[in-house]
């Protein structure tokens, strides 16, 4: 029609999505009666959590199940990137963006860091849409925004936010921050139009409208593969540090010891990262050795990236309660093993229960024999 009437090929290209069916794989019609109404759905999550859900995890051509449980998720994402934004629109009140000079500021790993990743995830998206990949545009962003941004960078500069003593560093910190988000917006807006909008008119220095800003454009003289591997050792370090914290039950406001055992060629990465470190795993003092021989009685270790992770139990833990606490759990831990096994061993249960009620009890099984495996392993340790 559109060569007949206005002698003009209306679409180069023309992207075919698959059908949405219920959770249970069948397609809506009206005689199931399993349709979903999205303006209900608008009301009860909002538009971008639905456009959100929609778009990720669909790639062309294949149909997808829609789950209520994933709408919670995207609005959940939804006030995630809320909460950082507005985390950062509190922190930049006092800032000119006018008056900067990007040859006057300080940046730091963490900077460097993030806009390495984030003009790394701007190509990964621009290739993305090229093959109409919604799906992998989606995940990428989502992935970068919750986990790298929100989770680790903010994170990362709120002690440079808080103080003034180095007007430098703290306009660093809100100036990075600042230009990261705001290119976010851009990177997002395709697929949650609206939260992106209403964020972005409120950040400094931008238009009248998000949709007639520019796309972001790769700085591929920006990407730093050293950059990152350097702070992916770092992270690394204090995430397995959290990990035993979690796992000894430490209360999450007591600071504690830490001895990273490290080969020479990562001391000097290690130091570089020493305030995150310490900071962001809740340390009172923390002590970097190259190849330590002798350690401390009675400690909690773990290796990552290469790093040795010590932490001296006393004064970290009351070991005596924690062995107590640890016993009476792995008694527990052993009497489900014993019921499980018990079932799995009744012909009667296998042979007669429906087969993912036996395949359940299985994996339950191989979760709680696991589980003995690790705490043996903290008694051990303690003992």
């Amino acid at each position: 029609m559109a060569l007949e009437f206005m002698d003009e090929v209306p679409f180069r290209d023309v992207y075919i999505h698959g059908l949405i069916r219920d959770a249970q794989g069948r397609k809506m019609s009206k005689s199931l009666g399993n349709g979903i109404d999205p303006l209900e759905l608008i009301d009860k999550y909002g538009a971008d959590a639905l456009r959100f859900t929609l778009i990720t995890g669909n790639s062309p051509g294949n149909d997808m199940r829609f789950r209520e449980e994933r709408m919670e998720a995207s609005r959940n994402f939804a006030n995630k990137i809320w909460n950082a934004s507005r985390f950062i629109l509190m922190n930049i009140e006092d800032l000119d963006f006018g008056e900067i000079k990007e040859e006057e500021l300080d940046f730091t790993l963490a900077d460097y860091w993030i806009i390495s990743r984030l003009n790394k995830i701007s190509a990964t998206v621009d290739e993305a849409l090229e093959k109409y990949n919604f799906g992998e545009v989606s995940k990428s962003l989502y992935d970068f925004i919750w986990s790298e941004y929100c989770d680790w960078y903010i994170e990362l500069i709120k002690a440079r936010l808080y103080q003034d003593e180095d007007p430098v560093a703290k306009k660093t910190a809100q100036f990075v921050g600042t230009v990261v988000l705001e290119k976010i917006l851009r990177l997002l807006h395709p697929v949650m139009p609206f939260i992106t909008e209403e964020i972005w008119q409120q950040l400094p220095g931008t238009g009248e409208s998000i949709m007639t800003a520019p796309w972001p454009v790769s700085a591929k003289d920006k990407i730093n593969d050293l950059i990152e591997e350097k702070m992916n050792l770092i992270m690394g370090v204090i995430k397995s540090i959290r990990n035993i914290r979690n796992e000894m039950k430490v209360n999450p406001g007591k600071r504690i010891k830490a001895i990273l055992n490290s080969p020479e060629e990562k001391k000097s990465i290690l130091n570089e990262g020493y305030e995150y470190i310490r900071n962001l795993a809740g340390l009172s003092e923390l002590i970097i050795e190259v190849d330590l021989q002798e350690k401390p009685a009675k400690v909690s270790t773990a290796v990552s990236g290469g790093v040795e992770i010590i932490l001296p139990l006393e004064g970290m833990i009351d070991i005596d309660k924690e062995i107590e606490r640890l016993e009476k759990e792995l008694a527990e831990v052993e009497s489900e093993i014993k019921r499980a096994e018990g079932k799995l061993a009744n012909e009667g249960f296998v042979k007669k229960a429906p087969a993912e009620l036996v395949e359940k009890e299985r994996e339950k099984l191989l979760a709680y024999q696991e589980k003995k495996k690790i705490l043996q392993q903290h008694l051990e340790e303690l003992k």
